[in-house]
Protein backbone atom coordinates (compact mmCIF):
# COMPACT_ATOMS: atom_id res chain seq x y z
CA UNK A 1 0.00 0.00 0.00
CA UNK A 2 3.06 2.27 1.15
CA UNK A 3 4.64 1.48 -2.18
CA UNK A 4 1.61 2.85 -4.27
CA UNK A 5 1.58 5.93 -2.25
CA UNK A 6 5.53 6.53 -3.26
CA UNK A 7 6.17 7.90 -6.62
CA UNK A 8 8.78 5.81 -8.86
CA UNK A 9 11.28 8.58 -8.03
CA UNK A 10 10.57 8.40 -4.24
CA UNK A 11 11.12 4.65 -4.13
CA UNK A 12 14.03 4.78 -5.98
CA UNK A 13 14.94 7.16 -3.24
CA UNK A 14 13.97 4.71 -0.69
CA UNK A 15 15.90 2.19 -2.09
CA UNK A 16 19.06 4.15 -2.26
CA UNK A 17 19.03 5.07 1.11
CA UNK A 18 18.61 1.57 2.22
CA UNK A 19 21.56 0.34 0.51
CA UNK A 20 23.51 3.11 1.86
CA UNK A 21 22.76 2.61 5.70
CA UNK A 22 23.60 -1.50 4.72
CA UNK A 23 27.19 -0.36 3.23
CA UNK A 24 27.62 1.87 6.16
CA UNK A 25 26.96 -0.77 8.75
CA UNK A 26 29.75 -3.20 6.73
CA UNK A 27 32.01 -0.90 6.52
CA UNK A 28 31.27 0.10 10.50
CA UNK A 29 31.92 -3.38 11.37
CA UNK A 30 35.05 -4.19 9.77
CA UNK A 31 36.33 -0.72 11.12
CA UNK A 32 36.26 -1.42 14.68
CA UNK A 33 37.16 -5.03 14.14
CA UNK A 34 40.28 -4.24 12.40
CA UNK A 35 40.84 -1.41 15.44
CA UNK A 36 40.50 -3.94 18.00
CA UNK A 37 43.14 -6.11 16.16
CA UNK A 38 45.32 -3.28 15.59
CA UNK A 39 45.23 -2.49 19.62
CA UNK A 40 45.19 -6.19 20.58
CA UNK A 41 48.57 -6.11 18.88
CA UNK A 42 49.94 -2.85 19.83
CA UNK A 43 49.35 -3.25 22.99
CA UNK A 44 50.78 -6.83 23.06
CA UNK A 45 53.90 -5.41 21.90
CA UNK A 46 54.03 -3.08 24.73
CA UNK A 47 53.89 -5.81 26.75
CA UNK A 48 56.59 -7.66 25.58
CA UNK A 49 58.82 -4.66 25.60
CA UNK A 50 58.24 -3.43 29.06
CA UNK A 51 57.98 -7.10 30.93
CA UNK A 52 60.88 -7.73 32.91
CA UNK A 53 63.00 -10.10 35.03
CA UNK A 54 60.42 -9.98 37.53
CA UNK A 55 57.95 -10.14 35.53
CA UNK A 56 56.02 -7.08 36.90
CA UNK A 57 52.61 -5.48 35.86
CA UNK A 58 53.54 -2.19 33.95
CA UNK A 59 50.64 -1.34 32.19
CA UNK A 60 48.62 0.01 34.74
CA UNK A 61 45.90 -1.87 37.84
CA UNK A 62 44.44 -4.07 35.22
CA UNK A 63 46.55 -7.10 33.97
CA UNK A 64 46.23 -6.19 30.48
CA UNK A 65 49.39 -8.36 29.27
CA UNK A 66 47.91 -11.71 30.68
CA UNK A 67 44.16 -10.77 29.22
CA UNK A 68 46.13 -10.72 26.00
CA UNK A 69 47.92 -13.83 26.39
CA UNK A 70 44.70 -15.60 27.58
CA UNK A 71 43.24 -14.53 24.39
CA UNK A 72 45.89 -15.54 22.11
CA UNK A 73 45.85 -19.03 23.87
CA UNK A 74 42.53 -19.68 23.31
CA UNK A 75 43.11 -18.71 19.64
CA UNK A 76 45.59 -20.84 18.82
CA UNK A 77 44.74 -24.44 17.92
CA UNK A 78 46.92 -27.06 20.54
CA UNK A 79 49.36 -29.27 18.72
CA UNK A 80 48.44 -32.51 19.14
CA UNK A 81 52.37 -33.94 18.46
CA UNK A 82 53.75 -32.41 21.19
CA UNK A 83 54.20 -34.88 24.54
CA UNK A 84 51.90 -33.98 26.90
CA UNK A 85 55.03 -32.86 29.29
CA UNK A 86 55.84 -30.12 26.99
CA UNK A 87 52.18 -29.12 26.47
CA UNK A 88 51.95 -28.42 30.13
CA UNK A 89 54.94 -26.23 30.19
CA UNK A 90 53.38 -23.89 27.70
CA UNK A 91 50.01 -24.05 29.39
CA UNK A 92 52.19 -23.18 32.48
CA UNK A 93 53.69 -20.11 30.84
CA UNK A 94 50.54 -18.71 29.71
CA UNK A 95 48.13 -19.46 32.70
CA UNK A 96 50.93 -19.67 35.38
CA UNK A 97 51.59 -17.25 38.14
CA UNK A 98 55.29 -17.30 40.08
CA UNK A 99 55.56 -18.74 43.13
CA UNK A 100 57.95 -19.49 45.63
CA UNK A 101 59.49 -22.87 45.34
CA UNK A 102 58.24 -25.62 47.49
CA UNK A 103 61.40 -28.12 46.57
CA UNK A 104 65.01 -27.14 46.68
CA UNK A 105 68.37 -29.22 45.39
CA UNK A 106 70.17 -27.84 48.32
CA UNK A 107 73.68 -29.53 47.42
CA UNK A 108 76.28 -30.66 47.16
CA UNK A 109 78.46 -29.61 44.69
CA UNK A 110 80.22 -31.81 41.93
CA UNK A 111 77.79 -34.27 43.23
CA UNK A 112 74.97 -35.00 40.00
CA UNK A 113 72.62 -31.78 41.32
CA UNK A 114 72.30 -30.48 37.90
CA UNK A 115 71.75 -34.63 36.39
CA UNK A 116 68.84 -34.81 39.24
CA UNK A 117 67.71 -31.49 37.62
CA UNK A 118 67.77 -32.23 34.30
CA UNK A 119 65.96 -35.59 35.04
CA UNK A 120 63.13 -34.52 37.62
CA UNK A 121 62.23 -31.35 35.13
CA UNK A 122 61.18 -33.30 32.05
CA UNK A 123 58.17 -34.22 34.70
CA UNK A 124 55.19 -32.70 33.74
CA UNK A 125 54.57 -31.76 37.28
CA UNK A 126 57.29 -29.93 38.00
CA UNK A 127 58.53 -26.53 36.57
CA UNK A 128 62.33 -25.68 37.20
CA UNK A 129 64.38 -22.79 37.34
CA UNK A 130 67.50 -23.84 35.04
CA UNK A 131 69.98 -21.33 36.53
CA UNK A 132 71.26 -21.19 39.60
CA UNK A 133 69.71 -18.02 41.87
CA UNK A 134 72.40 -18.31 44.95
CA UNK A 135 69.73 -16.73 46.75
CA UNK A 136 70.32 -18.21 49.86
CA UNK A 137 73.58 -17.64 49.95
CA UNK A 138 74.23 -14.74 47.88
CA UNK A 139 71.35 -12.56 46.76
CA UNK A 140 69.77 -12.67 49.94
CA UNK A 141 69.31 -9.57 50.39
CA UNK A 142 67.67 -8.84 47.78
CA UNK A 143 64.66 -10.16 48.81
CA UNK A 144 61.97 -12.93 48.39
CA UNK A 145 60.01 -10.74 45.98
CA UNK A 146 62.83 -10.40 43.62
CA UNK A 147 63.29 -14.58 44.74
CA UNK A 148 59.97 -15.00 43.60
CA UNK A 149 60.65 -13.14 40.29
CA UNK A 150 62.71 -15.27 39.04
CA UNK A 151 60.86 -18.80 39.27
CA UNK A 152 59.05 -20.17 36.15
CA UNK A 153 55.04 -19.89 36.25
CA UNK A 154 53.96 -22.59 37.76
CA UNK A 155 49.68 -24.05 37.71
CA UNK A 156 48.22 -25.13 40.98
CA UNK A 157 49.19 -28.60 41.81
CA UNK A 158 52.65 -28.30 40.43
CA UNK A 159 55.67 -27.92 41.98
CA UNK A 160 58.09 -24.96 41.67
CA UNK A 161 61.92 -26.14 41.81
CA UNK A 162 65.53 -24.73 42.03
CA UNK A 163 69.02 -26.01 42.81
CA UNK A 164 71.80 -24.36 44.25
CA UNK A 165 74.60 -26.73 45.58
CA UNK A 166 76.12 -24.24 47.47
CA UNK A 167 73.09 -24.02 50.06
CA UNK A 168 74.29 -27.43 51.47
CA UNK A 169 77.56 -25.52 52.95
CA UNK A 170 76.17 -22.27 53.62
CA UNK A 171 75.71 -22.02 57.38
CA UNK A 172 72.89 -19.33 56.71
CA UNK A 173 71.20 -21.23 54.41
CA UNK A 174 68.98 -23.50 56.94
CA UNK A 175 67.73 -20.76 58.98
CA UNK A 176 66.68 -18.51 55.30
CA UNK A 177 64.85 -21.30 54.03
CA UNK A 178 63.15 -22.01 56.95
CA UNK A 179 62.18 -18.20 57.16
CA UNK A 180 60.32 -18.48 53.49
CA UNK A 181 58.95 -22.07 54.42
CA UNK A 182 59.31 -24.96 57.04
CA UNK A 183 57.99 -26.85 54.95
CA UNK A 184 60.40 -26.69 51.92
CA UNK A 185 61.56 -30.19 50.95
CA UNK A 186 65.09 -30.76 50.70
CA UNK A 187 67.40 -32.84 48.05
CA UNK A 188 70.58 -33.58 48.83
CA UNK A 189 72.67 -35.35 46.07
CA UNK A 190 76.15 -36.55 48.00
CA UNK A 191 78.78 -38.46 46.59
CA UNK A 192 81.93 -40.06 47.61
CA UNK A 193 83.57 -37.13 49.67
CA UNK A 194 87.15 -38.39 48.35
CA UNK A 195 85.89 -38.39 44.61
CA UNK A 196 83.77 -35.79 45.46
CA UNK A 197 86.68 -33.59 46.15
CA UNK A 198 88.80 -34.51 43.13
CA UNK A 199 86.07 -33.49 40.88
CA UNK A 200 85.85 -30.01 42.55
CA UNK A 201 89.59 -29.77 42.13
CA UNK A 202 89.28 -30.32 38.56
CA UNK A 203 86.66 -28.00 37.90
CA UNK A 204 88.73 -25.84 39.41
CA UNK A 205 91.74 -26.81 37.78
CA UNK A 206 90.02 -25.77 34.34
CA UNK A 207 89.63 -22.58 35.37
CA UNK A 208 92.40 -21.62 36.94
CA UNK A 209 95.61 -24.23 35.43
CA UNK A 210 97.71 -22.21 38.11
CA UNK A 211 96.81 -23.22 41.72
CA UNK A 212 99.22 -25.83 43.78
CA UNK A 213 98.59 -29.38 43.30
CA UNK A 214 95.82 -31.24 44.92
CA UNK A 215 97.89 -33.27 47.20
CA UNK A 216 99.55 -29.90 48.12
CA UNK A 217 96.26 -28.07 49.06
CA UNK A 218 94.40 -31.40 50.66
CA UNK A 219 97.18 -31.71 53.48
CA UNK A 220 98.62 -29.71 56.27
CA UNK A 221 101.53 -32.74 56.29
CA UNK A 222 101.70 -35.32 53.71
CA UNK A 223 103.69 -37.47 55.96
CA UNK A 224 101.62 -37.87 58.47
CA UNK A 225 98.53 -37.73 56.73
CA UNK A 226 96.83 -34.74 58.11
CA UNK A 227 94.07 -33.23 56.12
CA UNK A 228 93.52 -29.61 55.65
CA UNK A 229 89.72 -29.46 56.57
CA UNK A 230 89.82 -25.95 55.84
CA UNK A 231 90.31 -25.78 52.57
CA UNK A 232 86.72 -26.15 50.95
CA UNK A 233 87.07 -28.98 48.72
CA UNK A 234 87.56 -30.89 51.65
CA UNK A 235 85.17 -29.29 54.00
CA UNK A 236 82.73 -30.15 51.36
CA UNK A 237 82.64 -33.47 52.19
CA UNK A 238 81.89 -33.16 55.99
CA UNK A 239 78.50 -34.24 55.13
CA UNK A 240 77.71 -34.97 58.64
CA UNK A 241 79.02 -31.38 60.02
CA UNK A 242 76.98 -29.32 57.84
CA UNK A 243 73.70 -31.76 58.07
CA UNK A 244 73.55 -31.42 61.85
CA UNK A 245 72.90 -27.58 60.95
CA UNK A 246 70.09 -28.42 58.75
CA UNK A 247 68.15 -30.55 61.27
CA UNK A 248 67.83 -27.48 63.83
CA UNK A 249 65.75 -26.12 61.73
CA UNK A 250 63.67 -29.39 58.85
CA UNK A 251 62.49 -32.78 60.01
CA UNK A 252 64.68 -35.08 58.72
CA UNK A 253 61.80 -36.34 56.78
CA UNK A 254 61.68 -33.21 55.10
CA UNK A 255 64.92 -34.62 53.37
CA UNK A 256 65.57 -36.85 50.85
CA UNK A 257 68.94 -37.92 50.19
CA UNK A 258 70.17 -39.41 46.73
CA UNK A 259 73.32 -40.98 45.97
CA UNK A 260 75.42 -39.65 43.07
CA UNK A 261 76.66 -42.86 42.55
CA UNK A 262 73.83 -44.81 41.65
CA UNK A 263 72.60 -42.59 39.77
CA UNK A 264 74.87 -43.14 37.79
CA UNK A 265 74.55 -47.43 37.41
CA UNK A 266 70.90 -47.07 38.07
CA UNK A 267 68.37 -43.72 36.96
CA UNK A 268 65.46 -45.76 38.71
CA UNK A 269 67.25 -43.96 41.58
CA UNK A 270 64.65 -41.17 40.02
CA UNK A 271 62.00 -43.40 41.24
CA UNK A 272 62.43 -42.64 44.84
CA UNK A 273 62.93 -39.05 44.38
CA UNK A 274 59.48 -38.98 43.04
CA UNK A 275 58.18 -40.42 45.46
CA UNK A 276 59.91 -37.62 47.92
CA UNK A 277 57.91 -35.10 45.83
CA UNK A 278 54.95 -36.85 46.13
CA UNK A 279 54.60 -37.25 42.60
CA UNK A 280 53.33 -39.72 40.27
CA UNK A 281 56.33 -42.13 38.82
CA UNK A 282 56.60 -40.87 35.49
CA UNK A 283 60.65 -41.02 34.29
CA UNK A 284 61.95 -44.12 34.76
CA UNK A 285 64.45 -46.24 32.96
CA UNK A 286 62.99 -46.17 30.04
CA UNK A 287 63.84 -42.56 29.31
CA UNK A 288 67.68 -42.65 29.42
CA UNK A 289 71.03 -44.36 27.77
CA UNK A 290 73.93 -44.92 29.14
CA UNK A 291 76.20 -42.66 27.38
CA UNK A 292 79.44 -44.08 27.66
CA UNK A 293 81.60 -41.47 26.61
CA UNK A 294 80.27 -39.14 29.32
CA UNK A 295 80.02 -41.97 31.12
CA UNK A 296 76.77 -41.46 32.56
CA UNK A 297 72.54 -41.86 31.77
CA UNK A 298 71.62 -39.03 29.31
CA UNK A 299 67.79 -38.33 28.19
CA UNK A 300 66.49 -40.41 25.03
CA UNK A 301 65.87 -38.40 22.45
CA UNK A 302 62.37 -36.62 23.31
CA UNK A 303 59.63 -36.28 20.29
CA UNK A 304 59.54 -32.57 20.48
CA UNK A 305 63.80 -32.60 19.71
CA UNK A 306 65.50 -34.05 16.99
CA UNK A 307 68.70 -34.49 19.58
CA UNK A 308 69.17 -36.46 22.75
CA UNK A 309 69.65 -34.23 25.38
CA UNK A 310 72.78 -34.86 27.70
CA UNK A 311 74.48 -32.94 30.77
CA UNK A 312 77.25 -30.08 29.01
CA UNK A 313 80.61 -30.47 28.26
CA UNK A 314 81.46 -29.56 31.53
CA UNK A 315 79.98 -33.05 32.85
CA UNK A 316 81.79 -35.82 32.65
CA UNK A 317 85.20 -34.73 33.18
CA UNK A 318 88.09 -36.74 33.33
CA UNK A 319 89.81 -36.14 36.64
CA UNK A 320 93.49 -35.27 37.51
CA UNK A 321 95.56 -38.69 38.34
CA UNK A 322 96.03 -38.18 42.19
CA UNK A 323 98.66 -40.59 44.11
CA UNK A 324 97.07 -43.59 45.82
CA UNK A 325 98.65 -42.93 49.36
CA UNK A 326 96.43 -39.67 49.04
CA UNK A 327 93.42 -41.47 48.39
CA UNK A 328 93.87 -43.66 51.29
CA UNK A 329 94.66 -41.17 53.61
CA UNK A 330 91.78 -39.71 52.68
CA UNK A 331 89.62 -42.17 52.87
CA UNK A 332 90.87 -42.66 56.53
CA UNK A 333 90.03 -38.97 57.58
CA UNK A 334 86.48 -39.12 56.30
CA UNK A 335 85.57 -42.83 57.11
CA UNK A 336 84.08 -41.81 60.88
CA UNK A 337 82.73 -38.88 59.60
CA UNK A 338 80.90 -41.18 57.04
CA UNK A 339 79.69 -43.44 59.37
CA UNK A 340 78.17 -40.85 61.40
CA UNK A 341 75.96 -39.35 58.37
CA UNK A 342 74.83 -43.12 57.25
CA UNK A 343 73.56 -43.76 60.96
CA UNK A 344 71.93 -39.60 60.80
CA UNK A 345 70.33 -40.85 57.67
CA UNK A 346 69.38 -44.60 57.79
CA UNK A 347 71.45 -45.16 54.81
CA UNK A 348 74.75 -46.97 53.79
CA UNK A 349 75.84 -45.16 50.62
CA UNK A 350 78.87 -47.80 50.75
CA UNK A 351 82.05 -45.41 50.34
CA UNK A 352 84.52 -47.56 51.95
Amino acid sequence: MAQRLLSPSARLAFLLAVSLSCAFLCYSVLFCRGAVVTSRASVGKKCRQNQNAAGKKLLGSVDVCASLEIRAAADERADAGSPPWVRNVSVAQKYGNKKLPNALIVGVKKGGTRAVLEFIRIHPDVRALGTEPHFFDRNYERGLDWYRGLMPRTLDGQITLEKTPSYFVTREAPRRIAGMSQETKLIVVVRNPVTRAISDYTQTLSKKPDIPTFEDLAFKNRSLGLVDASWTASASGLYILHLENWLQYFRPSQMHFVSGERLITDPGEMGRVQDFLGLKRIISEKHFYFNRTKGFPCLKKPESSSQPRCLGKSKGRTHVQIQQEAIEQLRDFYRPFNVRFYQTVGQDFKWD
